[in-house]
């Protein structure tokens, strides 16, 4: 007679990747900060002189986007949400993406509040899905329009053959599988479209989508600008801005939670191509994870608990 197998054991049977993923990205981060140890040291003393009212001000850029982020959402469904209990979600949700890769802790936390505010799954996720677009639409003609502004700032690294062999192998068994799942991809596509016409037949609706996915991204350029700023670099805001949008974007290709080391590497030789000096880049990316991740961590964490207890997740 088997032995029935309980949820956790073939969870961790099913994504052992996870736990793999997470030992190689821990072992990578040390040995990168033995080997630059000296640029992260002066990263590090150069933000304990910062000044105090430039990082005052990104501190409350880094409140603000939560309720933005909670503006987006609301802007993604019909419905009317709970405001309160929405904004704490997203800051929950902010604590729970730097726990699991690419957004899933986010998603996870974001899904099931809605399906606690009465939609469906299927609806709960078209709702991410067209939060998670505004976003990237919007991420995309900033980057376009200060791209056209400083048309050498952004350059594209050179890839070589194998890279763009791997991502034709991938585009080929993605496109294989929209043909062998397309009759389920058409009734999820119709939904989606159903959802986003009536959240676009509401203005306000609208406006709060693409308002709060615009001021949201706003928000996030803004903080590393102040914390640039409190490092006493007289770098051109657009600079800035450009270097965080294009870094934070390329860091969604790799699947870390939260884009801790992806995002803080590319950011970091963001800045630096833009014209800040190698500390002053590691003490800005310091700066800027310390007030948007490890600071609200705790208490995102807290919060999340609180949610759960409370059944609103």
């Amino acid at each position: 007679m088997s032995t029935p197998v309980g949820p956790s054991a073939a969870v961790g049977r099913r994504l052992p990747w996870q736990g793999l993923l997470g030992i190689v990205l821990a072992a990578g981060a040390a040995g990168l900060a033995v080997r630059h140890w000296p640029v992260l040291d002066a990263g590090a003393d150069r933000l304990a002189v910062a000044d105090r009212g430039w990082l005052s001000l990104a501190a409350l850029l880094a409140v603000l986007t939560w309720a933005c982020s909670a503006l987006a959402l609301q802007g993604a469904v019909r419905e009317a949400l709970p405001v309160r209990r929405l904004v704490a979600a997203q800051f929950a949700a902010a604590a729970a993406n730097h726990v699991l890769p690419a957004g899933l802790g986010a998603g996870a936390v974001n899904v099931r509040f809605l399906m606690r505010c009465g939609l469906p799954p299927g609806r709960a996720a078209t709702a991410l899905a067209v939060k998670g677009t505004a976003g990237t639409v919007v991420r995309g003609a900033l980057i376009a329009g200060l791209a056209m502004a400083w048309p050498g700032m952004l350059r594209l690294p050179s890839v070589g053959r194998w890279p763009l062999l791997a991502a034709a192998a991938v585009a080929v068994a993605v496109a294989g599988a929209a043909v062998l799942l397309r009759a389920r991809l058409r009734r999820a596509l119709a939904c989606a479209v159903a959802d986003v016409r009536g959240v676009h037949e509401r203005p306000g609706r609208a406006a709060a989508l693409w308002g709060g996915s615009l001021v949201f991204a706003a928000l996030h350029t803004g903080i590393v600008l102040a914390v640039v700023r409190a490092l006493d670099v007289p770098l051109p805001a657009g600079r800035v801005a450009l270097a965080y949008l294009a870094a934070s974007s390329a860091a969604v290709l790799l699947p870390t939670p939260g884009g801790l080391g992806s995002l803080d590497a590319a950011l970091a030789w963001s800045l630096t191509a833009a014209g800040a000096p190698a500390a002053v880049s590691v003490s800005a990316v310091l700066g800027y994870r310390l007030l948007t991740v490890w600071l609200p961590l705790v208490p995102g964490l807290l919060v999340l608990g609180g949610l759960v207890r409370a059944k609103a997740l």
